[in-house]
């Protein structure tokens, strides 16, 4: 269920961020059913704050 080019960003939102798995299959899913970035999904759905968005973006850029 995890691609590769989600394997970084799910390692990055667990470890540094310490969000669930289970928030993580949570948004996962609903990329499947309409598609959209992971980390817009998990702030759509509450499951980060928008610090933590901001957080990700700024780890995407420099990853």
């Amino acid at each position: 269920m995890i691609s590769n080019n989600h394997s970084g960003l799910i390692q990055f939102l667990q470890e540094e961020l310490s969000i669930s798995s289970s928030s993580i299959q949570v948004a996962l899913r609903h990329c499947e059913q309409d598609p959209g970035p992971l980390p817009m999904v998990l702030w759509q759905y509450g499951l980060i704050t928008l610090e933590q968005l901001e957080k990700v973006y700024d780890w995407m850029e420099t990853a």
